[in-house]
């Protein structure tokens, strides 16, 4: 039995939101939605040089264009900058988006997860503590599904071998937040997103450099030759999701059995996790054809092997999501790649669409 979700908050009722991450891909996105619905929203990102700082930059121009916008420059590493964070700002709810992304990265700077993805994220986490919340919704990701391979992947399996230290990392934040919801009553949901496409993408993501690669006629580098299938998922998609989740704080599962626990839902804590993503997989190859024909060029391809700690497929079910909160993710790939497409050329190279 899945517990009935809390009563969403009406979107006439504003709140105080924190969002770290606040300049990210999805966090500049989820920042504009709350905007939209009439929400404050005080972000937190430190601009790292991952990859580019203007692009974050612009994203961040528009959001503060939107209005009722507060950025602090900060890093969540920082536990004396979290801390005063929450202190001066008491944020109602709490998006948590910031983390140093990437599976390959993980390998050179592992030293950059522990900081940003276990210390950054015990910092928002004690922020929550000490300054209540009515809920914390954080990301994780379907890495964590590592070496399973029961698909479609759903929250009631196991997620207990993580290929990648991102991941692992990751499978940390989750328990984590199950501590403190346990041991303090906060409510936290974790999002386990499956590959984020859309415009205002990360460049280190393999739409945007499969977009630029076509388009200077350079190989693009397509691991696995192209077998890998990935559960694409438009980016309105993500964020609708999030924002939905937000309004339907996480509670106590009634129906929880100790001897047979539910990894996805607690019996002792306010805590739940739902995959977020597009249910129906494309393969890697399938999606540079459709960028093919957004782009109207050809794409030169460079076959090469599985990279560590990647995963052949991924496969999202996103029933208990939709169980939720209503909401499925909607917009195929086919549609996605052409507003990606649209958005990339007028944005890296305008007056050339």
């Amino acid at each position: 039995m899945v517990p009935v979700a809390a009563a969403a908050v009406p979107y006439d009722c504003t709140m105080k939101v924190l969002v770290t991450g606040s300049a990210g891909f999805i966090g500049s996105e989820v920042a504009l939605s709350l905007l939209a619905r009439g929400h404050e929203v005080v972000g937190v990102d430190n601009l790292n040089d991952y990859y580019d700082v203007g692009l974050k930059q612009a994203r961040l121009a528009r959001v503060a264009a939107a209005g009722g916008y507060t950025h602090v420059h900060g890093d969540i590493g920082d536990r004396a900058l979290v801390e005063a964070l929450f202190a001066e700002h008491g944020p109602a709810r709490v998006v948590h988006l910031a983390a140093q992304p990437g599976v390959r990265y993980a390998a050179v700077n592992p030293h950059a997860y522990i900081h940003a993805n276990v210390a950054g994220f015990l910092h928002v986490l004690e922020g929550c503590r000490r300054h209540p919340v009515e809920h914390l919704v954080f990301a994780s990701t379907s890495s964590v599904y590592g070496a399973g391979t029961a698909m479609p992947y759903s929250e009631h399996q196991s997620t207990a071998h993580p290929l990648s230290l991102y991941a692992a990392t990751k499978k940390a934040n989750e328990m984590m937040a199950h501590s403190y919801a346990h041991l303090y009553g906060i409510p936290c949901t974790g999002l386990r997103f499956f590959t984020v496409y859309g415009p205002w993408g990360r460049p280190d993501m393999a739409p945007m450099l499969f977009a630029g690669a076509i388009l200077r006629g350079e190989p693009l580098k397509v691991f696995n030759h192209g077998r890998h299938k990935r559960s694409f998922t438009y980016i309105d998609d993500i964020v609708e999701g999030v924002v939905r989740t937000l309004e339907r704080p996480a509670t106590r599962d009634p129906a929880w059995d100790p001897l047979q626990p539910d990894p996805a839902t607690s019996g002792v804590a306010p805590y739940r996790l739902y995959n977020i993503g597009q249910e129906q997989p494309v393969e890697l190859l399938d999606f540079i054809r459709a960028l093919e024909r957004a782009l109207g060029r050809e794409a030169k391809l460079e076959m090469l092997p599985l990279q560590p700690g990647d995963v052949p497929d991924t496969e999202a079910d996103t029933s208990e999501l939709v169980r939720a909160t209503g909401y499925a993710p909607r917009v195929q790939v086919a549609e996605g790649v052409e507003r990606f497409a649209r958005w990339y050329t007028e944005y890296y190279h305008p007056g050339k669409h």
